[in-house]
């Protein structure tokens, strides 16, 4: 009886050691995140400028790109030094008109270091992408 707990206890602490791992197999790359947000959209043509007004929510993906949505659309945006991008960081844009365009810049500020500057991203062009319509 002895040797079976011991044994059930050693199987519950090996299962509880190999959960993080198994989460970290799990974790998405910022371009599985970005595909996954997009499913069901399709690509439409390159825009320079969104209407900054309009956005209703910006998502930042790790590395990868930021997502501005106005309306039912994503708008994409992939800019220079996106090895600075970090979810974690907070954005800071200065407008010159009521649109974001690109060539604009986005500083980066850690809000975990007391909004210290942590570097900038360029802006590049807007792709936006449209949910595609069903047959039905």
């Amino acid at each position: 009886m002895k040797k079976l707990a011991i044994a059930a206890t050693f199987a519950v602490g090996a299962a509880l050691l190999a959960a993080p791992a198994v989460d970290a197999r799990t974790k998405l790359t910022g371009e599985e995140k970005l595909a996954k947000m997009l499913e069901g959209r399709e690509a439409g043509k390159p825009v320079n400028c969104i209407p900054y007004s309009q956005t209703q929510n910006t998502t930042v993906i790790d590395k990868t790109a930021i997502v501005y949505r106005v309306g039912s659309t994503l708008y994409v945006n992939r800019p220079t030094n996106v090895d600075r991008l970090d979810d974690d960081d907070v954005m800071v844009t200065k407008l010159y008109t009521s649109q974001l365009c690109h060539l604009d810049t986005v500083q980066l500020h850690d809000r975990t270091a007391g909004f210290m500057w942590n570097g900038f991203v360029g802006l590049n062009d807007f792709v936006p992408y449209r949910k595609v319509a069903s047959n039905n």
